[in-house]
């Protein structure tokens, strides 16, 4: 759902379907723009929020939440050096593991490092793997600074396609530094805005050895996905026609480069379906997604056993 030029409207759907905010407050902040909440409600079913959506019928278990207190990691907020200043991240691994493990550049959506990109961050590390979950807001001054999700927002937008991949890139410069992460065995994934972060820097690292894209853009100019040093795992929702449609074009590039890929485009779903904190959070769909995910991971990441 989630386009650099997108409307002061479409933007606040954008974040009321990612977990922001209740369906009251969406109507209340829409009707400033179209002067009553009768029109804020039409505003709104226009672009797929109706009352069905709204609700999200089922949940995934409890368990399926990480918190940053869990005994079974180690978890902490991290700074270190970029292209133009500091770059924040959140980190996670399994507490009592000796070894190095591969590891995951975790990439949010267009509001930043919040608290479900790091609960999803610390997943990762639940299914034993470094995680790092990366603030692409660093050169606003982090997203902790935005509490309000409309200025999270517009802190994003105020960023770059450029130097957000710089700032990846710098992360994943410091993962292959940290003596707890197999170097050559970093992956990357990313949700909506991210999930476009995540093709690009998969297609502008050679150092990404597979990379996830939920419901994202492809690079641009689409034929960089020659440049895919690893494989690529492709999740899209049937519903969300704004990103779904691009598949045939990816495909395309994907088949004529020869390159390592899968795509599954869940069926009867909308944009976002993984965000267990938004309205078109869809349990069967996140859960497939995430088993798929986890397995890509898996197969490709770590070292076959001797």
């Amino acid at each position: 759902m989630y386009h650099e030029d997108e409307g002061p409207i479409e933007s606040l759907v954008h974040l009321y379907v990612d977990g922001a905010f209740n369906r009251r407050e969406l109507i209340r902040r829409v009707a400033k723009y179209t002067g009553s909440a009768v029109s804020a409600g039409a505003a709104v079913a226009a672009l797929g929020v109706t009352a069905q959506t709204a609700e999200a019928q089922n949940f995934c278990p409890d368990d399926v939440r990480v918190p940053a207190n869990a005994i079974d990691l180690s978890v902490e907020d991290v700074a270190f050096g970029g292209e133009s200043g500091v770059v924040y991240a959140h980190v996670a691994r399994p507490r009592f593991q000796a070894d190095p493990l591969p590891a995951v550049v975790v990439i949010h959506e267009n509001r930043g490092l919040n608290e479900h990109i790091k609960d999803v961050t610390r997943r990762f590390a639940r299914a034993s793997f470094v995680a790092v979950g990366v603030d692409l807001l660093s050169r606003e001054g982090g997203t902790d600074k935005f509490p309000d999700p409309t200025a999270a927002g517009a802190a994003y937008n105020r960023t770059t396609v450029d130097g957000r991949q710089q700032d990846l890139l710098s992360a994943v410069a410091w993962m292959k530094q940290q003596s707890y992460i197999e170097g050559d065995r970093i992956g990357c994934i990313g949700f909506c805005a991210g999930g476009g972060n995540s093709f690009n820097l998969a297609a502008g690292s050679p150092d990404i050895a597979a990379a996830v894209v939920y419901y994202g853009m492809a690079p641009a100019p689409i034929d960089r996905i020659a440049n895919l040093s690893g494989p690529v795992l492709l999740h899209y929702a049937e519903l969300d026609t704004g990103f779904t449609s691009g598949v045939a074009a990816i495909l395309t590039n994907l088949l004529a480069a020869r390159k390592t890929f899968g795509i599954h485009i869940y069926e009867g779903v909308r944009h976002a379906f993984n965000n267990d904190t938004g309205a078109n959070y869809n349990r069967q769909a996140a859960c497939e997604a995430w088993a798929r995910t986890t397995d890509f991971f898996n197969r490709h990441l770590r070292k076959p056993r001797a």
